[in-house]
């Protein structure tokens, strides 16, 4: 039909401007607004990364009816790094959704049409002015039968036409009826909220769950590197005194002047770049063809710093961290961390590393071996601070104590240089003036 209209619009406009119009054409002006609103734009996959090609189709945003601004989030696309959002490329309505939530899509992909246009008069969905009066029907065919709690939020209705009340029990007795089906709507939720609240004691029902992309990477980055490097991992203690004095010192006064809550993660950062001064390879990495037969050593430390979110581990990157004070790192830490819990890092966030620091201990780990992210060669892991009973200058004292890890890749460090990065980084922690004079 639209075709034909087209046709017929170009016949009229090849005729001269004195001759009148074909008998049953459309105006030019209606018929280009007919065009217009015909138009449909195309939302396609959006480019994520170059190692990234496809995703998941998580959830969609808006329903086909809605009105949508030009770059509002509509739809979100899990990948196994990180969640990428799909804006509408303009204005208008979502008209037709071609891919379904937990559907997998790929770069460039059709998944949405978008009839382009200004927002309706109504409102800023065009179903909007047909959902109230759904709800008023509902409400209406549920008046009948009322329970009794539903009958005392309208005692104006009841006050103003008292007579009424007869006439209604022509479709439904006006006792019998609500009495009857009151008990068993009040039976049926306490069934619901018992199975809601857990499994049934005795129960042995099972759920199956499909590992998202990011769970899935993750298991398979973790078996990689259990795989290809030769872990082995050291340990030490570590008096957390110091610090913990250092900190309640100045804890104040930076947070006043740069808004930086000082932590302990900045300190470990911190440790690490000054021991990897000393022992190189724990910032080195093996790169090459048949399990790695090169050495690569770099003049830059970025650490990855793991961070569990609702998802899974995340890593981002605080790069050149060698070549910032204590504040720099904790302020670089804070707002990784922020953009990981909020789902807002992107793969820029993630891409490199060359060292990870690992803090169970906000989760009351005492101890445990991490395992190395590839393809660096060390992790530090941190554990909980408990106060325990250590021999101090001969005498007994109770200090707050922490455990370290270290795994290492044994293809690469020697125990040797592990353990001395390792002590290197508890003297620094044990007496933080030390970091001044590096």
């Amino acid at each position: 039909m639209m075709s034909r209209r087209l046709q017929t619009a170009a016949r009229v406009l090849r005729r001269p401007m004195q001759q009148q119009p074909l008998r049953g054409t459309i105006p030019l002006p209606l018929l280009m607004t007919q065009v217009r609103t015909y138009a449909q734009t195309i939302v396609k996959v959006p480019q994520m990364a170059e190692s990234i090609t496809e995703g998941t189709l998580k959830q969609w945003n808006k329903k086909v009816g809605d009105y949508v601004e030009q770059d509002e989030e509509i739809a979100t696309i899990e990948t196994d790094k990180i969640d990428v959002a799909v804006n509408a490329p303009e204005s208008g309505v979502l008209k037709e959704l071609l891919a379904n939530e937990e559907d997998t899509v790929t770069v460039d992909q059709e998944i949405a049409k978008i009839e382009a246009g200004a927002a309706p008069e109504g409102g800023a969905k065009s179903e909007g002015a047909e959902e109230p009066p759904k709800k008023e029907e509902a409400s209406t065919e549920s008046r009948p039968a009322p329970s009794e709690g539903e009958n005392k939020p309208e005692p104006s209705k009841s006050e103003s036409k008292p007579e009424p009340k007869p006439e209604q029990s022509k479709p439904q007795p006006p006792a019998a009826a609500p009495k009857k089906e009151s008990a068993p709507k009040q039976s049926q939720p306490a069934k619901d909220t018992s199975s809601s609240t857990g499994p049934v004691l005795g129960s042995r029902e099972e759920r199956r769950v499909k590992m998202n992309r990011m769970r899935l990477r993750i298991a398979e980055r973790l078996k990689q590197s259990q795989n290809t490097a030769a872990s082995l991992t050291t340990f030490n203690e570590v008096d957390m005194s110091s610090l913990m004095e250092f900190r309640k010192l100045y804890k104040e006064e930076v947070l006043k002047k740069t808004g930086v809550k000082l932590g302990f993660m900045s300190a470990f950062s911190r440790a690490s770049v000054l021991a990897m001064r000393d022992i190189p390879a724990v910032n080195a990495s093996i790169e090459g063809e048949n399990g790695g037969d090169t050495i690569v050593y770099r003049d830059y430390v970025d650490i990855s710093v793991a961070v569990a979110t609702e998802k899974g581990l995340v890593t981002p990157v605080v790069r050149n961290a060698e070549s910032m004070d204590m504040i720099g790192i904790e302020k670089a830490i804070a707002d990784m961390g922020k953009k990981a819990r909020d789902g807002k890092l992107t793969i820029e966030d993630m891409a490199g590393g060359t060292f990870t620091i690992s803090n169970g201990g906000v989760f009351g780990s005492l101890m445990g071996t991490p395992i190395i992210n590839l393809p660096q060669s060390a992790v530090l892991g941190l554990h909980a601070i408990k106060d325990r009973a250590v021999a101090v200058n001969g005498k007994v004292e109770v200090r707050p104590m922490m455990y370290l890890a270290l795994t290492y890749d044994h293809r690469l460090l020697d125990g040797r240089e592990a353990v001395q990065f390792l002590v290197k980084v508890k003297e620094y922690i044990e007496d933080p003036r030390k970091m001044l004079l590096g």
